[in-house]
């Protein structure tokens, strides 16, 4: 039974409408099994199933393989190591894993699939192969391995996941699989998230194009391409996992890290831009919204996670067959008929304890003649906004005593800091040089150039 918790179930004729969508995509789509779920704010509000394993319909605890969603954790770990300290995205590979050949690629070209790579690891599919260890992938790679000049255009790459996984292992003096259980399982739960099947679990299949049989394909171990789509999981283990995406990452991330990862670092299709990726993850856009996730395939299975940050709607499904149904459109079309039929609530408003001490740095500022508005917010965040209609607006988090670190917008990355007078009042922000006063172009503050000595006046 599923315990829908604050969000309350969903009504009987959106979880039919839900069903109906998979039950749709599976009959038409000639499916052996899938199962699928909505989550919003961390809950499982919806999980539905189709098709059959072992003569039994699957369940939120069946096992299905997710493919290249497993590169997801694998950037989790990247992120977090970047987090400590210990590399910047900007590293060439060199720094870290030295001698490949292709060392001038950066790390954080290597999480968007902009790092110039071959797309698969030379020798046998290694989908369908028994893989070998990180030597043996080294020396496939000693020639030709680039095919774009690094960071001059997207081309996925499974490639780099495999070599991501090998830095991290150098840098956690353990296995990217250990590091991905210990840092990213343990803490959130995942206990049916495995390299390997595990109790119940799903048979991959190939369907025949013109006739209604099956054929079993094989899970092998990928050995040094395992970072690029070796995991197994469940639709309770990949729904919080979905969430975690969407922001709800506890522990295991900063929020501001995962935001970072939601952000485009790459656009698929040119103009058109429906289809991007960030660090580590896809990102969609239809209509109007922007959803990020990741899909993923293996010979026998197909995956697909998705979540819209702005509502904290997601969903996901798994199914056991190569090739077939349309994944990512059905995922988005869950997704969008749970936000359409039982759109999020806002949350309820009521006081909350802040730091008092940085009231007065609160309310009207100028810079120049435009008048702005610094909100304080939870957690000891600003919000910097124009008074009036648009215009650059960025939240800031603390940094230390009267400095703060641009989270979003166009003063992003940039520090906002206090100036103080003799008394200790605030009497003006330095942004990136952009003086803001009390005041428009307050005569008392280090406006840039000065201010007129005879101050505001008729034109003449």
């Amino acid at each position: 039974m599923i315990d829908h918790g604050q969000n309350g179930p969903m009504l009987p004729s959106t979880e039919a409408a839900l069903l109906r969508r998979i039950a749709t995509e599976q009959a038409a789509a000639r499916v052996p099994s899938l199962v699928a779920a909505v989550v919003r704010d961390g809950e499982l509000l919806w999980s539905g199933a189709r098709g059959f394993v072992d003569g039994a319909a699957p369940d939120d605890d069946t096992q299905y393989r997710l493919g290249s969603i497993t590169k997801t954790f694998v950037a989790v770990l990247v992120m977090r190591l970047r987090d400590e300290g210990r590399l910047d995205l900007n590293d060439p590979l060199d720094k870290h894993v030295p001698g490949t050949g292709f060392g001038s690629t950066t790390v954080g070209q290597l999480l968007s699939h902009t790092g110039g790579l071959t797309s698969e690891s030379p020798g046998s599919w290694w989908e369908r192969s028994p893989g070998g260890d990180w030597a043996a992938l080294q020396a496939s790679l000693a020639r030709d391995a680039l095919k774009n000049r690094p960071g001059s255009r997207f081309h996925y790459s499974n490639v780099g996941y495999g070599v991501l996984g090998e830095l991290v292992a150098r840098h956690r003096g353990k296995s990217w699989l250990d590091a991905v259980r210990e840092e990213i399982l343990a803490p959130l739960g995942l206990s049916r998230t495995t390299p390997h099947p595990e109790g119940r679990h799903a048979t991959g299949y190939a369907v025949h194009p013109f006739a209604d049989l099956v054929l079993p394909e094989p899970s092998p171990d990928a050995g040094a391409m395992a970072p690029a789509g070796q995991l197994w999981s469940t639709v309770r283990d990949l729904a919080r996992w979905t969430s975690f995406i969407g922001g709800d990452t506890a522990d295991v991330l900063n929020p501001d890290t995962m935001a970072e990862m939601r952000a485009v670092a790459a656009v698929e299709d040119g103009d058109s831009w429906t289809s991007g990726y960030g660090l580590g993850l896809q990102l969609v856009r239809h209509h109007g919204r922007r959803l990020a996730g990741h899909t993923g395939s293996m010979p026998g299975f197909l995956a697909c996670s998705l979540v819209d940050e702005k509502t904290g709607t997601g969903a996901l499904m798994l199914a056991n067959t190569t090739s077939g149904p349309a994944l990512l459109a059905t995922t988005i079309d869950l997704l969008t008929t749970a936000d359409e039929q039982e759109p999020k609530l806002p949350a309820e408003w009521q006081p909350s304890e802040v730091d008092r001490s940085l009231l007065d740095l609160t309310g009207l500022w100028h810079w120049g003649p435009t008048p702005f508005h610094l909100r304080l917010l939870p957690g000891g965040l600003f919000d910097l906004s124009p008074a009036r209609g648009g215009g650059r607006a960025s939240r800031f988090r603390p940094l230390g005593p009267d400095e703060w670190l641009g989270l979003d917008g166009y003063y992003a990355g940039e520090t906002l800091r206090v100036g103080r007078a003799a008394d200790g009042t605030p009497s003006y922000l330095d942004l990136a040089t952009f003086i803001f006063t009390r005041t428009p172009y307050d005569p008392a503050a280090p406006v840039p150039g000065g201010v007129d000595a005879e101050g505001w006046r008729p034109a003449h």
